[in-house]
């Protein structure tokens, strides 16, 4: 791993690791999940560009609540955040996305030492940061060009020696399969040396009412999220998928605790991707995300089973929402 000085289009940027992840597979991965018994597209890739802009349109959505709650949560707890990380932190941010959360954190806490966002989109990542270097100049301020569901070797990386808190907000670990959450949880545990943090934001369970309008908008961006995909199969891998033969649906699931995401078909369609047939019968559903919510001390169980210690929770108080304080456990 070798750092680069700062390029003209990041500018203020300490240094750049471009890891080289492997990129996900559209095409195989969309193949493989049609074939199976309960059709299903990988949520991963409902990001591209359009995809990206739909999901700004989610977060405004008067329903849509994880957004705002979490950042109010993140405002109320300025103050204590800051005694908890003392002063110098070296802030990590795995999938590092719009910078308004990071913002928040960084500002909350006494003189960080430095701050590096890691995404899978070596460009994206770079821009994101270099934003954030242009209004903090006395910090280290890093990007790098990973897949953080894969370990990383930090100590190649030109930290300062500050704590470090890796920071996972917006719920984004109740997207994962609750074994492969667990697993995550034990990969960022893994960036942490004792005494280190992991401050993650965990949405909790609800009314089914409350949660099924915040993943079905009246407006139908989370319709349109889902279309998107529709839409890159059949642009991108030449598929004859008729959106009108859809419609989109999302449902909670008590029994998994999980809101989960569908296209359903209301008639029966024949329809090709890479020229590779295959047939949706009427009602037959093709799985895109689910959403899994927490209690706070579920949440607090998954972080132990996955060797975190929990030191402090926070929740919501105009919709359940928490954020945890995480610790590697040992001396410091």
């Amino acid at each position: 791993m070798t750092s680069t000085p700062p390029l003209p289009g990041a500018p203020g940027l300490a240094f750049f690791e471009d890891l080289r992840p492997p990129a996900g597979d559209f095409r195989a991965d969309v193949l493989a999940g049609l074939a199976k018994p309960q059709k299903a597209i990988p949520a991963k890739y409902f990001y591209d560009p359009e995809g990206s802009r739909i999901f700004d349109r989610i977060t405004r959505a008067p329903e849509y609540y994880p957004t705002r709650t979490e950042l109010a949560l993140l405002d109320a707890i300025g103050p204590e955040r800051r005694a908890l990380a003392g002063p110098g932190a070296v802030v990590l941010e795995p999938g590092a996305g719009s910078s308004v959360k990071v913002r928040k954190l960084i500002d909350a806490l006494d003189a960080p030492a430095s701050y590096v966002g890691m995404d899978i989109s070596g460009d994206h990542v770079k821009a994101a940061c270099a934003d954030i270097a242009s209004d903090h100049p006395d910090m280290v301020i890093g990007a790098v060009c990973h897949d953080f569901t894969r370990p990383i070797d930090l100590s190649a990386l030109p930290l300062p020696p500050g704590r470090r808190i890796v920071f996972f907000p917006g719920s984004t670990i109740g997207n994962f399969e609750l074994i492969d959450a667990r697993a995550l949880l034990q990969t960022l545990a893994g960036w942490l040396r004792p005494g280190d943090a992991l401050l993650v934001g965990a949405d909790l369970r609800k009314e089914a009412s409350v949660l099924e309008a915040a993943y079905d908008d009246a407006e139908g961006a989370t319709a349109d999220f889902n279309f998107n995909l529709v839409s890159r199969i059949n642009t991108e891998l030449d598929g004859t998928l008729n959106p009108e033969g859809l419609r989109y649906r999302a449902f909670w699931n008590p029994y998994r605790s999980r809101m989960e995401m569908y296209l359903q078909a209301v008639r029966d369609q024949h329809f090709t991707v890479c020229g590779r047939e295959f047939v949706l019968r009427e009602s037959e559903t093709i799985h895109t995300e689910n959403s899994h919510k927490f209690t706070l001390d579920t949440f607090r169980d998954l972080a132990r089973s996955a060797g975190l210690a929990p030191v402090h929770a926070w929740q919501a108080r105009q919709q359940p929402f928490s954020i945890h304080w995480l610790e590697c456990p040992g001396e410091a």
